[in-house]
């Protein structure tokens, strides 16, 4: 009862791109399998799919003129001393032909979106800033004449859990239909803030 997923909107103030580099990226973080197997499945179900494997946003994808590796030390940088933290599930939300999991916009996902939204020179989207939504797709690109019947089974559906965990974040790359991950972010644990640990150097023998 879809579509193919339609590409996201085109971005706004895209800067030139480096000769041959049509690559778009992004920064998420992957839900527990618990999660990502029940959405997996409950898109089976209702023969409806999302853009790529469920994750939950922390930017719109983007473009962006650093090359991957300089983009890895950027996205490094602005993650320095972050903390894992907990996600919570709001709901099923619904906008045309898209349906999502909504997430609450705690102080850690906001400052981490408007960390990443610092990185570049790169676009944004129509959803980055005081747009930003976090959330998981379930449903994308869906008809206009399925989507009251859909809705109304998406709203029965309840997730296997109503928080979880992030404890790391990945850059990801999209290029000709492939996403490929780059790399991945561990984030401190919670309760070492402020934590010195030693240098090798220093390490008792």
């Amino acid at each position: 009862m879809t579509e193919p997923a339609p590409e996201p909107a085109a971005p706004e103030n895209t800067r030139p791109l480096p000769a041959g580099d049509h690559s778009r990226y992004s920064l998420v973080a992957w839900p527990p399998e618990v999660l990502d197997t029940w959405m997996r499945r409950a898109q089976e179900r209702l023969n409806v799919r999302g853009f790529g494997l469920p994750h939950l946003n922390i930017r719109a994808p983007f473009h962006t003129d650093l090359g991957p590796a300089e983009l890895v030390a950027a996205c490094r940088a602005a993650l320095q001393g972050k903390s894992a933290f907990t996600v919570q599930i709001v709901g099923w939300k619904r906008v045309p032909s898209m349906f999502f999991l909504e997430c609450e916009l705690s102080e850690p996902l906001r400052d981490l979106h408007e960390r990443i939204l610092a990185v570049g020179p790169s676009s944004r989207a129509q959803h980055d800033g005081a747009e930003y939504r976090p959330h998981l797709t379930l449903a994308l690109g869906v008809l206009p004449w399925a989507e009251d019947l859909l809705w109304a089974q998406v709203q029965a559906l309840v997730p296997p859990v109503d928080h979880f965990e992030v404890e790391a974040l990945s850059l990801t790359r999209e290029w000709r239909g492939e996403v490929q991950e780059l790399h991945t972010f561990p984030l401190r644990p919670v309760g070492q803030e402020g934590l010195i640990l030693p240098t090798p150097e220093a390490a008792p023998s």
